[in-house]
């Protein structure tokens, strides 16, 4: 158990300051440092969410006790503070479906916003972590922009674009996220009446809007893969990646920008889109510092050639 404590302690002492500072309240304490204990840890306010990445190589060593016996002797956690989850291959909007049915939630600080998280009853928790420093970029850029956000999840980046001084337009297939949306609007005084929170289909409501300018900043953040019931075809991120783009693009008004993101390791970007727009690839800066996976997700600017 020393080496995983020794391990927790020293990053903990290295990001606590930086969190307080920026007023950061859920950071990723752990990612896999060291081989034999495969776990994610990540401090929300007093909770502590494990997520075990441990295969059939880990399902002899046990280490999980360790790190949870390490949290509770370093930040004397209540047990019922400390979640676990078997984080495995998601496919689809498998991610998103339910796990529990505890509906506990709480909200969280970052920086200039509140969120609302609930650490029990799906695999994630409302809030995409590694997507913190592209809230922060779109809080500076936004004010007074018209914004997009596509695959809104819970809405927390329309947030930040709505503290600038965005108008925003959230579009989600998921009822049940963008009403927690609007209540993150709500959680941070913003009057949801005057935003857009739009319950579709994504890829058809994008060809149904295709080629009318109406944003100056575009979130395009899709999953990697879906098969949902919900669409009549499956959808996969790099085949489907020109369609995304060229609608999106149609979209923005003259001098807008799109924010391409999404979790496909090996992701290449199409030729053609490249060719035809200015594109900027910012995963290394759009990656937080307390992330030791540097492939959780790629990002991409584009603009129009000028």
């Amino acid at each position: 158990m020393q080496m995983i404590k020794n391990r927790l302690e020293k990053n903990y002492k290295k990001l606590k300051s930086w969190a307080e500072r920026a007023g950061i309240e859920a950071y990723r304490l752990y990612d896999r440092d060291i081989p034999e204990y495969p776990f994610i840890v990540d401090i929300y306010g007093e909770h502590f969410l494990i997520y075990d990445k441990g295969d059939d190589r880990d399902k002899d060593k046990n280490h999980l006790p360790h790190v949870v016996e390490a949290l509770q002797a370093l930040f004397k956690a209540e047990e019922s503070k400390i979640i676990v989850k078997k984080r495995e291959r998601q496919e689809g909007l498998k991610q998103y479906e339910k796990l529990d049915q505890k509906e506990q939630t709480f909200s969280i600080k970052e920086s200039q916003a509140q969120f609302k998280v609930n650490l029990y009853d799906y695999l994630d928790t409302g809030l995409f972590l590694d997507h913190r420093p592209m809230r922060q970029k779109i809080f500076k850029t936004a004010k007074d922009k018209k914004f997009l956000n596509l695959f809104c999840y819970t809405g927390s980046v329309s947030v930040f674009a709505a503290l600038a001084g965005a108008r925003t337009t959230s579009v989600d297939m998921s009822q049940t996220y963008l009403g927690w949306a609007q209540e993150n609007f709500e959680l941070n005084k913003i009057p949801a009446s005057e935003h857009s929170f739009i319950n579709a289909n994504v890829l058809e409501w994008l060809a149904q809007n295709k080629g009318k300018p109406a944003f100056d900043i575009i979130f395009l953040d899709p999953p990697t893969f879906s098969n949902s019931k919900k669409m009549q075809d499956s959808f996969e991120v790099e085949r489907d990646q020109e369609f995304l783009v060229e609608s999106c693009m149609s979209m923005l008004e003259p001098g807008g920008v799109l924010y391409f993101s999404n979790n496909k390791r090996k992701f290449n970007l199409s030729p053609a889109i490249k060719a035809r727009y200015k594109v900027r690839d910012i995963t290394e800066e759009s990656i937080p510092q307390d992330f030791h996976d540097k492939k959780i997700h790629v990002c991409f600017e584009i603009s129009f050639i000028a």
